[in-house]
């Protein structure tokens, strides 16, 4: 079956990658190991590029070595959102739950754009006809629209990927067609290379991953 697959690339790193050795994912060789009975032709990929931060200077170095990885994938897609950082005000937890109210001022930092992205290609694709299944790597129930339409004005079946430890979306689990879950032992199987080559020369997994 013509299939493919559409990834919250932030809610995979925090679900499961974030703490993990394992961040260094090819995320075609992921899906293909998950569905070995799917011909997968297109992963898509959505994200956003991160900034440089006092603690972590060199964090958008890392995020771009490994879309260079990702880009040597012909089978992957990559599609930006953005950040949105700001400053606002919110109660400190500890005189709350004291019973207080005490604001803080903090930085705030969301990530904007996957989830529209991530609906709005898996509408079009099936508008056109692109694939018989479609595959969801994320557990954001703002897909739940999105989701329900691909079944139910396309007639497509549409699945969740996940991870194992994570627990599917209540707004989620009643729309899809089904549901698979992986173990880490398939993160570790599906790295890339520690060096890559590409038409840009030769490169190596970011040394803190």
């Amino acid at each position: 079956m013509r299939t493919r697959v559409y990834i919250d690339g932030y809610n995979l790193y925090y679900s499961c990658l974030k703490r993990s050795p394992y961040k260094w994912l090819n995320v075609h060789a992921l899906a293909v190991n998950q569905l070995p009975k799917n011909q997968i032709d297109r992963v898509r990929y959505f994200t956003a590029r991160v900034s440089a931060r006092p603690h972590d200077p060199t964090q958008p170095q890392r995020q771009e070595t490994y879309f260079r990885a990702l880009r040597s994938v012909p089978e992957v897609d990559i599609h930006f959102g953005h950040f949105l950082t700001h400053e606002v005000s919110m109660p400190d937890a500890a005189a709350w739950n004291a019973g207080q109210y005490q604001p803080r001022r903090v930085i705030k930092t969301e990530e904007k754009g996957s989830d529209v992205n991530l609906g709005t290609h898996l509408l079009m694709d099936a508008f056109d006809g692109l694939f018989d299944v479609a595959v969801v790597i994320s557990n954001d129930s703002d897909l739940a629209e999105p989701i329900r339409m691909v079944r139910q004005r396309f007639g497509k079946a549409v699945g969740l990927l996940g991870h194992r430890s994570v627990r599917v979306s209540g707004k989620l689990k009643p729309l899809v067609s089904f549901i698979r879950s992986f173990p880490t032992s398939a993160l570790q199987s599906a790295q890339f290379p520690h060096q890559m080559t590409d038409g840009n020369g030769t490169f190596s997994k970011p040394p803190q991953w």
